[in-house]
C-alpha cells in the first residue's frame, strides 16, 4: 500500500498542474536586432509586484493596429519570435509577452499567475501612446491560445479586443493531459487518480468560448502530435460566430505561420478586418 501510494504521489508531481504545462528557459537564443526588426524592450509589473518583460516590435509605417502575442508553454519569446516577425511589414505592432519564470520576466509560472500576466500587458499597452486602444488584437499559440481564450472572456480590458487569433490550442486542461498521461506507459493507468490536480471545466477553454463575442480564427494543423486537431474542432464548434477554422494540411505543432505563405496572408487580412 505505502508503495502504490508513492507511485501515485510521484506520478502527480510528474503530472502536476503547473510541472506539466510550463516548461520556462531563461536563456536569449535570438533577438529583433538579429532578424533585423526594431523593438523596444519593455519592462512591467503584474498586479503582485512580479516584473515582467516583453518586446514591442513597432509596425512599419502608420500601425493598423497591436498584436498581443501569447506564446507557447517552453522556450520564451526569443524562439517564438519566428511565429510574429513577419507582422509588422503586414502594418501591425505586435506586443511579445513572456510569462513570469520565462525569459527575463521573474517569478514562477502557475496557471492563476499567467492570467495577471496577460492582464498587465493589455493594461500596458492601453496605456502607450503609440497603441490604439480601440484596435487591439489577441494572438495565442498552443498553450498561449488556451490561455488567451480564456483571458478575453476575463479581462477586464475585453471591450478593446478586435479580434482572437489561435493556433494549435488545447480545448480543456484534463483532456490533454488525460492524451498526455496515456502515453506514458506504466504512469497511464494511474491518469485517472491524479486528473483532479487540474483545473476544471470552470477554467477550460472550451467552457470560456461562451463569453466571446468577437470574431475568433482557430488555426491547426493535421499533423500536430503534440495537440490534436479535434481540439480546435471542439473549440470550433462551442464557440459563437463569427467564427472560421483553418485547417492546414501536413502543417505540425504552431509551424503553420513559421515560413512564408497564403496563411500569412489570410490571417493579416482578417486582422485588418476586424480591427478596422
Amino acid at each position: 500500500m505505502r508503495r502504490l501510494l508513492l507511485i501515485v504521489m510521484l506520478s502527480a508531481g510528474l503530472l502536476g498542474c503547473n510541472g506539466m504545462f510550463f516548461f520556462p528557459y531563461r536563456d536569449q537564443v535570438l533577438s529583433p536586432e538579429q532578424l533585423g526588426l526594431k523593438y523596444e524592450d519593455v519592462d512591467f509589473p503584474a498586479s503582485d509586484g512580479t516584473r515582467l518583460h516583453a518586446w514591442l516590435l513597432p509596425a512599419e509605417g502608420k500601425a493598423l493596429g497591436t498584436i498581443l502575442f501569447l506564446h507557447g508553454n517552453a522556450e520564451n519569446i526569443s524562439t517564438h519570435i519566428m511565429s510574429v516577425r513577419w507582422l509588422p511589414a503586414q502594418g501591425f505592432n505586435v506586443f511579445l509577452l513572456d510569462y513570469r519564470g520565462y525569459g527575463a520576466s521573474e517569478g514562477e509560472p502557475s496557471v492563476e499567475g499567467v492570467q495577471e500576466d496577460v492582464n498587465a500587458a493589455m493594461r500596458t499597452l492601453l496605456s502607450r501612446p503609440d497603441v490604439n486602444p480601440d484596435r487591439l488584437v489577441v494572438f495565442g499559440q498552443s498553450l498561449g491560445g488556451s490561455i488567451a481564450i480564456y483571458n478575453v472572456a476575463h479581462s477586464p480590458y475585453r471591450q478593446h479586443i478586435r479580434a482572437l487569433a489561435v493556433e494549435s490550442a488545447f480545448a480543456s486542461y484534463r483532456q490533454i493531459a488525460r492524451e498526455a498521461a496515456s502515453t506514458a506507459g506504466v504512469l497511464a493507468p494511474l491518469a485517472p487518480f491524479v486528473m483532479k490536480a487540474f483545473p476544471g471545466p470552470e477554467k477550460d477553454p472550451i467552457t470560456a468560448l461562451r463569453s466571446i463575442h468577437v470574431p475568433l480564427i482557430f488555426v491547426h494543423g493535421t499533423r500536430d502530435a503534440v495537440i490534436a486537431h479535434d481540439h480546435s474542432a471542439q473549440l470550433h464548434a462551442a464557440a459563437n460566430a463569427p467564427k472560421e477554422l483553418w485547417t492546414v494540411d501536413d502543417a505540425e505543432h504552431v509551424a503553420v505561420f513559421g515560413d512564408p505563405g497564403p496563411w500569412r496572408d489570410r490571417l493579416a487580412h482578417a486582422l485588418e478586418a476586424a480591427v478596422r
